[in-house]
């Protein structure tokens, strides 16, 4: 009998069990249909086949923490409810500089598949810096934040697996190192960069022509005193120096920020100018909603901009009204705030760094537009297959693939679902 009413006992055990983790079963999907109809659920992305090259902008003051933007970045504190900040990397505040923290980097990128770093990289009168803080640093004549790039990248002994190329950032920084270059710069700035750079192996090169970007080329037209014909000419003289180092010619490409006014549309074409790209979202749409804006609103907005018009620094009008190829641009998110420094009066300025942050740029929102993106670039034709993406590591604008202490590798592995390693 003792037998017999163990048994049942535990057939009681077993259905109770039973009936628990069906009713749990329930309760899950119940939730999970309100989770639909509340629209947090995160549906199948579907992805798009096909194979695209992934640029990814890298910004190089992230050197020993005393004189780097690290400091900023690590004291810097929540602004509103909510606020993430400080931003705190995974890997540490490590100095990119030194070429074994860079081939982490390489082999990182590399393995999650982004295709070649862009460098954010500046040239400048050499006199410009003579004024600025000598304890930075980081000029070497007319260079400036250089480091990275020719003691970082080009020291790695593993830099073949990752192509670089350059943003040439020639806007001004603090009151003396102006964009707006003189002549004979520019021209020195040609030669260095053929020699230093292009004949490189790892120089990232669209056709066999070396591809080299210019972010204001309004401040360009600038140092050809305004003079349009002048300019023509002297980014000829540029192409000819290239095809005589022995390259087919100069992949020139126009960030829109700098194509404005009179150089957008009828004019690239006598510029020349080979592609044309964004370096983030809020160059040409601005954060509608203050103290925060939805990742997906300001996605939405960028990406209708691109087949409708309406926006500003460019796209004006729609891309398929442009008689240069548009790579599209993904920004991985904003918040510029650490560069405010902390000042009280962050809620009544909206100037940059001041302004709206984006909120919710999870790793699966940036995967959704990512697989947008590369549909629309899959309709071109293989070699104008493009994509950037803001940034690897602009931290002082909270947007960055580098793993941080929220999401880990999200944003990399978004990369590498969308576009493989």
């Amino acid at each position: 009998m003792n037998i017999l009413k163990n048994e049942k006992m535990k057939k009681n055990v077993r259905c109770s069990i039973f009936i628990l983790i069906f009713s749990l079963s329930l309760i899950n999907i119940s939730c999970n249909k309100e989770n639909k109809a509340n629209n947090t659920v995160e549906e199948p992305i579907v992805i798009p086949k096909g194979d695209v090259q992934i640029a990814v902008y890298y910004f190089p003051n992230w050197g020993p923490v005393y004189s780097s933007e690290w400091s900023v970045l690590k004291s810097a504190k929540p602004r509103f409810d909510g606020h993430q900040q400080p931003k705190v990397p995974m890997w540490g505040y490590e100095n990119e500089n030194d070429p074994i923290v860079m081939a982490k980097k390489i082999d990182t990128a590399s393995k999650y598949g982004v295709d070649a770093f862009i460098f954010d990289w500046y040239y400048y009168d050499e006199e410009a810096s003579l004024y600025e803080d000598p304890a930075l640093g980081q000029w070497d004549g007319s260079k400036y934040l250089y480091q990275a790039l020719e003691n970082g990248f080009l020291k790695a002994d593993n830099n073949s697996k990752l192509k670089f190329a350059l943003m040439w950032c020639n806007h001004d920084v603090g009151t003396r190192a102006k964009g707006a270059v003189k002549l004979e710069t520019f021209e020195k700035l040609m030669d260095y960069v053929i020699e230093k750079y292009f004949n490189h192996p790892s120089y990232w090169k669209i056709n066999g022509c070396p591809y080299f970007s210019i972010y204001q080329m309004n401040t360009l037209l600038e140092t050809c005193e305004n003079d349009f014909t002048l300019l023509v000419e002297v980014i000829n003289k540029f192409r000819e120096k290239v095809k005589a180092a022995g390259f087919p010619d100069l992949h020139l490409n126009g960030v829109l920020w700098g194509l404005r006014g009179e150089l957008i549309n009828e004019n690239l074409e006598q510029l020349n100018i080979n592609s044309a790209t964004s370096y983030v979202w809020i160059h040409h749409n601005a954060l509608p909603d203050f103290p925060t804006t939805e990742y997906e609103k300001a996605a939405e907005t960028y990406f209708k901009t691109l087949k409708f018009g309406g926006g500003a620094n460019g796209l004006e009008k729609p891309i398929s009204n442009m008689s240069t190829p548009y790579h599209i641009n993904v920004t991985m998110g904003w918040d510029s705030s650490p560069r405010t420094r902390n000042a009280p009066d962050w809620m009544t300025r909206k100037d940059y760094p001041f302004g709206p942050v984006i909120i919710n740029n999870t790793p699966y929102f940036f995967k959704k537009y990512l697989a947008k993106a590369k549909g629309l670039t899959m309709e071109k034709p293989e070699d104008e297959r493009i994509i950037t993406i803001n940034s690897w590591n602009e931290w002082g604008e909270g947007s960055y693939l580098e793993p941080d202490n929220t999401t880990g590798y999200g944003y990399l592995e978004a990369i590498k679902e969308v576009f493989g390693d």
